[in-house]
C-alpha cells in the first residue's frame, strides 16, 4: 500500500515537468510572466504634476481622472490671503489598487502660480524643485544603498491653459520653454464646457500653431509599430489628433436616461465627463494610463541623463579649474566606486579586528579552564 501510495507519487511528479509542447520548444516564452508577477508585486509609482492658474479644475480633475480625493483637508485661501501668496509646491501622495495592481501616485500641485500681478518669478520654485528631485535621485543612485531608491522624479506635467483667451498667454510659453528639456509636458485646455466645438477646434488650431512657432517641445505620443494591431493603431492616431487636451472635470453622479453618470448640470443640460462627444477626457486618461510605461522611460533616458550629464561635467570642470566643488556635486563614476571600495575594506578590517579579540579572549578561557583542573 505504502509502496503503491510512493509509485503514484513519483509518477504524478514526472507528469508535472514532462514536457507538454511541441518539439524544440525550451521554455522563454514565459519569461514576461515572471516580469508581469514581479512587478505586480512591487507596485508601480507615478508623479503627476499639475501647473495652472487657480480656478481651472486642477484638483477636482486630478481627483475625477484617479477616482480618489487627494485634498481631504485643503484650505481654499480667501482674497487677501491671495495677494500675500507665493507659489507653494504641495505633493500629495496616495496608494491605489485596482484588481491587485498597486500604484503609488504623487501628484504635486502649485498653488499660487500665474495669481500675482508680476509672474515673472512664477515658475522659478517649479524648475528648483524638479531640479531638487533629480539630485536626490542622483545622490540615492551614487549611494551604498540603492535597493530602496523612492523615485520621485516628475514624470508627466499637465499645464493647465485657459479657455478664456485666445491662445496661449506669455506667461504660458515663458513656463513652457523653460520646463519642456526638463519634463514631460502635456498641454490640456481647462473647463472645456464652457466653449462650444467649433471654438474648441479653433483653439486647438491656435494653440498648436503657436508652440511650434515658438519651438516648444511637449510629450510626443510614441508611434506605433508595423505589427501592431489596426484598432492600437487608430487609438495613437486619436489622441494625436486630441492633443492639447480639453477636458472638464466633476466628481458629482447625476442620473441620465436611467444611467448614473459622472457630470456637471447646466439649466440646458448635463455635460458628461467621460462622453467623449462632450470632451476630451476619457482621451486624457486613457493617454496617460496606455503611456504610463513611456512617460517613465522618457524621463530616465531623456531628461534625467541629461541633468546626469550636466552635473557630472560641471563637477569635472570645476576639478580641471582647480576650483572646490559644490558641497552637492556629484563626483564622476570611478571615484564613487573607489570610496565605495575604501568603505567595505574598513568594514572588513573592523570585522577582522572584532574576530580576532574573540579569538584571544576564547583562548584565555580555555587556558583558564585547563590550570583549574
Amino acid at each position: 500500500m505504502i509502496s503503491s501510495f510512493f509509485f503514484d507519487l513519483f509518477h504524478f511528479a514526472i507528469l508535472q515537468f514532462t514536457s507538454i509542447e511541441t518539439p524544440g520548444y525550451v521554455g522563454f516564452a514565459n519569461l514576461p510572466n515572471q516580469v508581469h508577477r514581479k512587478s505586480v508585486k512591487k507596485g508601480f509609482e507615478f508623479t503627476l504634476m499639475v501647473v495652472g492658474e487657480s480656478g481651472l479644475g486642477k484638483s477636482t480633475l486630478v481627483n475625477s481622472l484617479f477616482l480618489t480625493d487627494l485634498y481631504p483637508e485643503r484650505i481654499i485661501p480667501d482674497a487677501i490671503e491671495k495677494q500675500k501668496q507665493t507659489v507653494k509646491l504641495e505633493a500629495s501622495t496616495v496608494e491605489i489598487e485596482e484588481r491587485g495592481v498597486k500604484l503609488r501616485l504623487t501628484v504635486v500641485d502649485t498653488p499660487g502660480f500665474g495669481d500675482a500681478i508680476d509672474n515673472s518669478d512664477s515658475f522659478s520654485a517649479i524648475l528648483e524643485y524638479i531640479d531638487e528631485q533629480y539630485e536626490r535621485f542622483l545622490r540615492d543612485e551614487s549611494g551604498l544603498n540603492r535597493r530602496n531608491i523612492v523615485d520621485n522624479r516628475i514624470h508627466c506635467c499637465f499645464y493647465f491653459i485657459s479657455p478664456f483667451g485666445h491662445g496661449l498667454k506669455p506667461l504660458d510659453v515663458e513656463f513652457m520653454k523653460k520646463l519642456h528639456s526638463k519634463v514631460n509636458i502635456v498641454p490640456v485646455i481647462a473647463k472645456a464646457d464652457c466653449l462650444t466645438k467649433k471654438e474648441i477646434l479653433r483653439l486647438k488650431c491656435r494653440i498648436m500653431q503657436e508652440i511650434e512657432d515658438h519651438g516648444i517641445k511637449i510629450y510626443p505620443l510614441p508611434d506605433c509599430d508595423s505589427d501592431e494591431d489596426e484598432d492600437y493603431k487608430e487609438q495613437v492616431k486619436q489622441l494625436k489628433a486630441a492633443v492639447p487636451f480639453a477636458v472638464c472635470g466633476a466628481n458629482t453622479l447625476l442620473e441620465v436616461k436611467g444611467k448614473k453618470v459622472r457630470g456637471r448640470l447646466y439649466p440646458w443640460g448635463v455635460v458628461e465627463v467621460e462622453n467623449p462627444e462632450h470632451c476630451d477626457f476619457i482621451k486624457l486618461r486613457t493617454m496617460l494610463i496606455t503611456h504610463m510605461q513611456d512617460l517613465q522611460e522618457v524621463t530616465q533616458e531623456v531628461h534625467y541623463e541629461n541633468y546626469r550629464s550636466d552635473r557630472l561635467a560641471k563637477g569635472i570642470k570645476s576639478k580641471e579649474n582647480g576650483l572646490k566643488p559644490e558641497r552637492d556635486s556629484v563626483v564622476p563614476a570611478q571615484i564613487v566606486a573607489n570610496s565605495v571600495l575604501t568603505e567595505k575594506d574598513r568594514i572588513l578590517q573592523e570585522k577582522e579586528a572584532e574576530l580576532r579579540r574573540m579569538q584571544e579572549m576564547l583562548a584565555q578561557m580555555q587556558a583558564q579552564m585547563q590550570a583549574q583542573q
